[in-house]
């Protein structure tokens, strides 16, 4: 006789892990996020040696943090973890990446590390879903300096994009999705690179479950029930 138990445990989807490719050549290029790739892309020729680069979560500024960092050789630090970091190493390469500034960060420990990235000629990049305005700066020092920073902004994708998006992270995942079904989804989906990240792998999980493709009836169904 069959254990229930083990039989029902037997037909939970395997989600196996996935890298999703960070290269340069995978950053996917449209209308809402040319400008920022633009800048990057034109390191060391930059109009300031400090770059804000905003985006809504999911936009792709870890993205372009790496491939700054693969061309530039840089640091990478959180900014909630300056107030405990060597900032002698990390301007050393002569490149930084300052992560997440909307999370949270000291204040000083950044007004220290922009201060020695200028005295060492180094460039720094720093991310934030925010602008600094949003922050609640108490040094006005700071903000002095951050608002001589270049700033470049992700926007949300729009329909081409999206759909190379959506394109990419099934690849991500070694599936082989039909046109159609990306077309399905592009027009009826939240309309935000986060929402396509959500929404493939809840795909992911729902065709494993049933061990079928993934199909419009599918997608259907997942974007049911994700309301």
């Amino acid at each position: 006789m069959v254990d229930p138990g083990r039989q029902a445990d037997s037909q939970l989807p395997l989600v196996l892990p996935h890298q999703a490719a960070q290269g340069r050549d995978d950053f996917l290029i449209g209308a809402s996020n040319e400008a920022a790739f633009g800048l990057i892309d034109a390191w060391p020729a930059w109009p300031a040696s400090v770059t804000l680069l905003a985006g809504p979560i999911g936009s792709g500024k870890s993205h372009l943090t790496q491939i700054w960092l693969a061309e530039s050789g840089g640091a990478l630090v959180e900014a909630s973890q300056l107030a405990g970091a060597d900032m002698e190493t990390l301007v050393a390469p002569g490149a930084v990446a300052v992560e997440d500034t909307h999370r949270g960060f000291d204040e000083t420990a950044l007004f220290h590390l922009l201060n020695l990235a200028r005295d060492r000629g180094a460039a720094v990049l720093i991310t934030s879903r925010t602008w600094p305005i949003s922050w609640g700066l108490q040094l006005p020092d700071l903000a002095s300096r951050l608002r001589a920073a270049t700033p470049v902004e992700i926007l949300e994708p729009d329909d081409g994009l999206l759909r190379q998006v959506l394109v990419k992270l099934f690849s991500d995942r070694q599936i082989d999705i039909d046109p159609a079904v990306v077309d399905y989804l592009v027009v009826r989906m939240e309309r935000s690179v986060a929402a396509a990240q959500v929404l493939v792998d809840a795909l992911d999980r729902a065709s494993l479950a049933a061990g079928r493709k993934i199909t419009r009836p599918l997608a259907a169904q997942v974007l049911a029930d994700a309301k």
